[in-house]
């Protein structure tokens, strides 16, 4: 197929709720959509980069050059045999992983549309549905997580998970378990909050039966990681610390962590978080979908990607309302029995972008050629 032409618009969409992390407050989500066409069919992808760079060094301002100066017109008009050769021909620039992902994306949702067949099939998905879990931010008081955590377990997600930092942990974890008691299935996200001087405080958490304590330490701390995990006994989950398949091979060889969160976007796109997978799935580790905070488009993407036999732990994505009152796709991403999701069985990702709303949230739009 023929990479005839591409369509990048940058969107500002509105939460639903405030999102709180260590690192920062979100009430609006920046965030870019690309398309592109061949033989009159569009095929989308989402850049979940976002407009401040604290989760990682890309942002939407450095994703949207990187493609229009470099990614875009390198493809343009180019003859592509499948998707998995996108990340090759883009290998000789070094970095913006969630740039790459969005282009490579777009690719897997054009070809799975000419070939009438759903992401998840091409990608070797095993499951019509997937189990899935809840992220809750940092809330304003114990009492509103509280409630928060209560009204999503009234929904039935099948994890919590809560944002901790210093001063935010302990103390919020052991009121979780007093009011939810130890059957909840609970993790938590440090998002590399803490050092490994924090370690005996750390401990702290083995009391509760955590599922998880995800990227405690900071990303490039693989070693102090791996001294962790031997005064833990809670497993080490692994986020922004994986960027790649030997990344998480190192990971693993240093014992650093027993689990891997695998976000497309943060690794480069769908071919490299296939690597991880599989190589995790040989060594018997389990791993999950991470979220970004995606409109339907790169949440569908992710549902298709969970979908495969390593996904064993329920992954980060809760229900477009969850996020967003008036979401970019259609159908929205809803909750069902059981705390599971619908993968989506309609060609390539199986959701259409609705352009009424993608032109009422651009902020910026261009196209190539």
């Amino acid at each position: 197929m023929r990479l005839e032409g591409f369509r990048l618009h940058e969107v500002e969409m509105p939460l639903a709720f405030p999102f709180e992390t260590s690192f920062g407050r979100e009430v609006l989500r920046r965030c870019l959509v690309l398309s592109v066409e061949s033989g009159g069919v569009q095929g989308h992808g989402e850049c979940v980069a976002a407009r401040e760079p604290l989760y990682s060094a890309e942002t939407t301002g450095t994703a949207w050059h990187v493609l229009t100066e470099f990614f875009l017109p390198a493809l343009l008009g180019v003859e592509v045999a499948s998707p998995e050769e996108v990340p090759r021909r883009l290998a000789g620039w070094r970095g913006h992983p969630m740039a790459k992902a969005a282009v490579e994306a777009a690719v897997w949702d054009l070809v799975g549309r000419l070939r009438g067949a759903s992401l998840s099939r091409l990608l070797g998905g095993t499951r019509p549905q997937v189990e899935v879990g809840v992220s809750l931010g940092l809330e304003p008081t114990l009492d509103a997580l509280l409630a928060r955590i209560e009204a999503y377990r009234g929904q039935g997600y099948r994890r919590i998970k809560v944002k901790v930092k210093p001063g935010w942990d302990l103390e919020v974890v052991s009121a979780i378990r007093a009011r939810f008691g130890v059957d909840l299935p609970l993790s938590v996200d440090a998002n590399g909050a803490y050092g490994l001087e924090d370690a005996a405080h750390l401990q702290g958490l083995d009391r509760h039966g955590l599922a998880m304590i995800e990227q405690p330490l900071a990303p490039d701390d693989l070693v102090d990681h791996a001294e962790l995990a031997r005064r833990l006994a809670t497993p080490i989950c692994l986020d922004e610390s994986i960027r790649h398949a030997q990344d998480a091979r190192q990971a693993l060889n240093l014992g650093a962590c027993r689990v891997i969160n695998i976000k497309a976007a943060r690794v480069g796109g769908l071919t490299e978080a296939l690597r991880i997978h599989d190589l995790c799935r040989a060594r018997g580790v389990p791993v999950w979908c991470g979220g970004m905070l995606e409109t339907g488009v790169g949440r569908a993407a992710n549902l298709a990607l969970a979908s495969l036999p390593g996904f064993v732990l329920p992954s980060d994505l809760s229900e477009s309302r969850r996020y967003y009152a008036e979401d970019l796709a259609t159908p929205p991403a809803t909750l069902g029995p059981g705390g599971r999701m619908v993968v989506p069985s309609g060609p390539g990702l199986g959701v259409e972008v609705r352009e009424e709303v993608l032109r009422a949230r651009s902020l910026r739009s261009t196209r190539l050629p």
